[in-house]
């Protein structure tokens, strides 16, 4: 038995490796078979020997050897070595002194990293983001034009219609979001209103807040909250809903039974929300107008016959149909969206998150980007 394996206690054939003294010299002696599947074990020796503690590697002890073997034999030898040195290798057979010549020639560095300018960079960014955007919308588009497809099938068949389910969608997105909707249209009134009497009292124009406020609720503050409202509450919950049916293979399983998942889940949705929507900006203009109001009464000293003589000067009923008419759009706009999104759901809950999150963002940007077109459409009409 050599000394390498007294000290080390491998069995024959492993790749031992032992450091020992020799002629002065303090010499780090490898043997056994160094290749891939066994010098594992020492990686962990091996990191104990401190740089300068060895001055050279006997490999006469080595009986087998292969690339990944020689190759850690280098690391070995650079490492232990001064630096920018490397260690003398000495008692290697002629085959394994090829092998180690080979292996050293086969420098591979890394492909050097180029380096761009933060303009470069930002103008890149953008760009990438843009094409993911173009990309999601037209996916959108597609998804859109089959639901179309799948409505008007069913309106050749109205018995596949499932009124059940969109009769209790309508009390979730409509009659549970009442309270909500009517509280923040509310509250908003009254700081539209109190911020006008601040405003225009400067120029003695305060009377002009009940236009301000009658305007702005009925054209655009009414039906553009309700819709973000109804975004983050019924279009979210479209996406989690759908979405979690989608983990639990629900979805997969309607396919498996011949139904369409856009019949059975989102049709319902979109029908429940357009339908229902109206119904929401309706109440909450009149909860806004109720809070400016209130903020009129306090602040101007105007009673409600007052406010209400003054609004019916100022805001005819065209301005209300303006607002209404927005609201199908929108709502169709969020199902939509909500929906699609809880299709893309893979099997996991990370999935349903993050989702959920991009269907509200989604939904809400293009309400916003919608509500300007309506804007500048009617302006352009006169309306």
């Amino acid at each position: 038995m050599s000394a390498a394996e007294k000290i080390t206690g491998k069995a024959p054939g492993d790749a031992t490796c032992a450091l020992v003294r020799d002629k002065g010299r303090a010499v780090l002696h490898l043997g056994g078979r160094w290749i891939v599947f066994t010098i594992g074990p020492l990686e962990r020796q091996l990191a104990q020997y401190a740089p300068k503690a060895v001055e050279a590697i006997d490999l006469s002890g080595v009986d087998e050897l292969d690339t990944t073997g020689a190759g850690e034999i280098l690391r070995l030898s650079r490492r232990l070595a001064p630096k920018g040195d490397s260690l003398i290798i000495e008692g290697a057979q002629p085959s394994h002194e090829r092998l180690l010549e080979l292996v050293a020639r086969q420098k591979v560095k890394p492909e050097p990293k180029k380096q761009s300018s933060w303009l470069v960079t930002q103008l890149s960014l953008i760009g990438h983001k843009s094409v993911e955007n173009l990309k999601q919308l037209g996916n959108l588009l597609v998804f859109l034009g089959q639901t179309l497809a799948v409505g008007f099938s069913v309106l050749r068949a109205p018995r596949r219609m499932r009124f059940t389910a969109t009769v209790n969608l309508m009390e979730e997105v409509w009659v549970r979001a009442l309270p909500i909707v009517g509280t923040l249209v509310f509250l908003i009134g009254v700081v539209l209103a109190y911020q006008g009497v601040e405003q225009l009292k400067r120029f003695g124009a305060q009377a002009f807040t009940v236009d301000m406020v009658g305007l702005s609720v009925l054209r655009e503050i009414g039906v553009l909250l309700t819709a973000i409202i109804v975004a983050g509450r019924s279009g979210s919950a479209f996406t989690a809903q759908i979405g979690t049916m989608k983990v639990n293979l629900e979805v997969d399983a309607m396919s498996t039974m011949g139904l369409n998942p856009i019949e059975v889940l989102v049709l319902p949705r979109i029908l429940a929300l357009v339908l229902t929507m109206p119904l929401l900006v309706f109440f909450a203009d009149i909860m806004g107008l109720l809070g400016g109001a209130l903020a009129c009464w306090l602040f101007l000293d105007y009673t409600l016959p007052q406010y209400l003589d003054r609004l019916q000067d100022v805001a005819d009923i065209r301005h209300f149909w303006v607002g209404l008419i927005k609201a199908p759009v929108f709502a169709a706009v969020v199902a939509i969206v909500g929906c699609y999104e809880g299709l893309q759901v893979t099997g996991s809950a990370e999935s349903v998150g993050k989702l959920t999150t991009k269907s509200v963002v989604e939904s809400i940007f293009l309400v916003i980007i919608l509500d300007a077109a309506f804007s500048i459409m009617f302006v352009s009409i006169g309306i």
